[in-house]
């Protein structure tokens, strides 16, 4: 009895135990449900868009698309720079597994030379590897053809086709234009801390001179970009969306690309530069250096050959027209004439007797006229600029000192930048008391003074800078600051650039401007003026004033002899001028190095620029 009443507690007990143990399992099994339940509506609900986006990454690649770059063109419409189609073998490095051996390969298949294949493997260490980077630029299309065939061996390789710089006119520009070529590393850093790498991501060109480099954010445009969807292997199987890119402004120049061949014509094989200023308003209508170089030979990447020929005594990648610094000899005489007559140490009838040289009180040194007995009379003003009388501004130099020579020369622009819309251009130097202290740690001598006073000694300029001062004189103080872009435009917009005037220069008589351009008009037009013979026929009314800028000094009591030194030591040939007279539109300024004579160098030449300007310009009146 008493076993059995134990045998039925003991069985109670244990459906109790069983129960208690499945209630547990059961509410375990729902709790799990609930989590399961929980983490299939975060999975489904709340992480839906994150979980999309990461699906998408991995067939969904957004490509950018570079912009066209903005073209070029001269005042008239001639196109200077041009985007032209090219067939590029490009590489994606991340996607190809070893890169020298894929490149050794594909050498028996297309030509890569080592040199070459070495070059390639230097640049793709300081590129993005998920960047499409350049092989060979320019294929052929028997290349891209052979390539074609045997695509399928070279993951990660690919011909593309893009729009490349070409510039129809060579090395006639090549200044003031500048060019393109690869974005580096250092351009690309700049980028990224300016915040505009992401404007960049599909361009591989970079201005790197001239106007190309000045006006880089208004030619580049806005990059665009496309959404596609793409395989396993990277390959785009379609378009899903895509937003066009925004091509780069063209711009629109000052230049005359005709009046610019005859500068690059008339110089020949001369070292030198010419300007040619619009003397209205500034606008540059030529500026040609001598020697120049075809910009084509950078925008594909230049080859060492090619250019350790640039790298000569001749330095054609100098752009002497702006960074070229040169004495300005006596093209400054108008401008110290007019310096003299206001600080009234002469009278537009004051004379001088030149004996051929002149003398400091108490110094044994004689400063000579470049005419050896001198000009043998009483000379005037307007004598002493239309024969270029050294020894009448050696005394106007005297008493003036080099304070007010040099603070009345700096209103013309002398001793700093012209304003000019390129990167390329010096200082040069306007001397002054401070100035020689702080180069040489000496003080100022009288002396020193006596060759300043006709464009000698300390004093270097520009040819830009010389053509900007012309330009202010022949404007009676005007300025119009010298630029090569006259506007942009993009569809119906048109934005003026470089707008901006300086002060004039304020003469306390006003009249002193007209003795000076008259001096110049005789330098033409009297039978004793030093360009007179030049211009003897012109059918236009032009004023000059030659020069002739020593390179190296003359012992007292020597000649110059051109024929016994060497080459580069002989003297710069300078000419200034404007037409016509009373109504000027044009501003001429020649520097040829080291041919000596002003007036049978530099005037000839003007005269050359001045007669195809004025002869198209009736040409272009007569069209209809």
């Amino acid at each position: 009895m008493f076993k059995g009443r134990q045998a039925i507690r003991d069985h109670s007990a244990e459906a109790n135990l069983f129960a208690r143990r499945a209630f547990v399992a059961f509410f375990f099994v729902l709790i799990l449900i609930a989590v399961l339940f929980a983490n299939i509506y975060r999975l489904q609900i709340i992480s839906h868009t994150s979980y999309q986006t990461r699906s998408n990454d991995n067939r969904i690649k957004l490509v950018p698309i570079a912009p066209n770059r903005g073209l070029i063109y001269d005042r008239y419409g001639t196109i200077l720079a041009e985007n032209k189609p090219v067939f590029n073998l490009e590489v994606i490095p991340e996607e190809v597994e070893d890169i020298p051996a894929a490149l050794a390969k594909l050498s028996k298949v297309l030509p890569i030379s080592e040199s070459e294949q070495e070059k390639f493997l230097a640049e793709i260490k300081q590129q993005r590897r998920f960047k499409s980077q350049v092989l060979k630029a320019r294929l052929t299309e028997e290349e891209v053809a052979i390539f074609s065939v045997h695509q399928h061996n070279f993951p990660g390789f690919s011909i593309e086709a893009r729009l490349a710089r070409h510039y129809p006119f060579g090395d006639t520009l090549t200044h003031a234009l500048g060019y393109v070529a690869k974005l580096n590393k250092k351009e690309l850093n700049q980028l990224t801390q300016d915040g505009q790498e992401t404007n960049y991501r599909a361009t591989r060109d970079f201005g790197k001179l001239g106007l190309e480099k000045y006006y880089e954010s208004v030619l580049h445009g806005t990059v665009g970009s496309q959404e596609v969807e793409i395989n396993n292997r990277g390959r785009i199987i379609r378009t899903l969306s895509s937003t066009a890119p925004v091509p780069g402004q063209d711009l629109v120049l000052t230049l005359d690309v005709g009046l610019q061949q005859i500068a690059q014509h008339v110089l020949k094989d001369h070292r030198g530069a010419i300007v040619v200023l619009d003397a209205k308003d500034g606008g540059i209508l030529a500026l040609y250096s001598n020697p120049s170089y075809d910009p084509n030979l950078f925008v594909h990447g230049i080859s060492g050959p090619d250019y350790r020929a640039l790298l000569n005594p001749n330095r054609p990648l100098i752009n002497r027209a702006t960074q070229g610094v040169y004495a300005p000899a006596s093209t400054v005489k108008p401008h110290l004439a007019i310096l003299g007559l206001e600080e009234k140490l002469i009278t537009d009838k004051t004379t001088i007797y030149d004996p051929g040289f002149f003398e400091l009180p108490n110094v044994d040194h004689r400063w000579r006229d470049w005419k050896r007995w001198g000009h043998g009379k009483a000379v005037d003003v307007y004598q002493a600029i239309e024969e270029s009388c050294d020894t009448f501004f050696y005394g106007i130099g005297y008493k003036l000192g080099i304070t007010k020579i040099s603070n009345f020369m700096a209103q013309f622009g002398f001793g700093e930048l012209s304003g000019i819309d390129i990167h390329e251009e010096s200082n040069a130097v306007l001397p002054s008391v401070e100035w020689k202290e702080s180069k040489f740690k000496e003080s100022w001598w009288p002396g020193d003074t006596i060759s300043v006073a006709i464009g000698q000694g300390y004093w270097t300029a520009t040819p830009i800078q010389i053509a900007n001062s012309v330009n202010i004189l022949a404007n009676k103080g005007i300025h119009h600051p010298p630029h090569l872009v006259s506007l942009t435009k993009q569809g119906e917009e048109i934005t003026l650039v470089n707008n901006d005037e300086k002060p004039p220069v304020v003469l306390e008589d006003p009249a002193h401007w007209q003795v000076a351009l008259d001096a110049m008009h005789n330098t033409v037009f009297k039978t004793t003026g030093t360009a007179h013979k030049a211009f003897l026929g012109a059918d236009y009314d032009p004023a000059g004033k030659t020069g002739t800028a020593q390179v190296i000094s003359i012992a007292q009591g020597e000649r110059y002899d051109a024929d016994s030194i060497k080459e580069k030591q002989r003297d710069n040939a300078m000419y200034i001028g404007f037409a016509p007279f009373n109504d000027p539109k044009i501003i001429v300024t020649v520097t040829v190095e080291n041919t000596g004579g002003g007036s049978s160098i530099g005037a000839p030449i003007a005269r050359q620029i001045m007669d195809y300007y004025f002869s198209a310009q009736q040409s272009r009146a007569k069209k209809p």
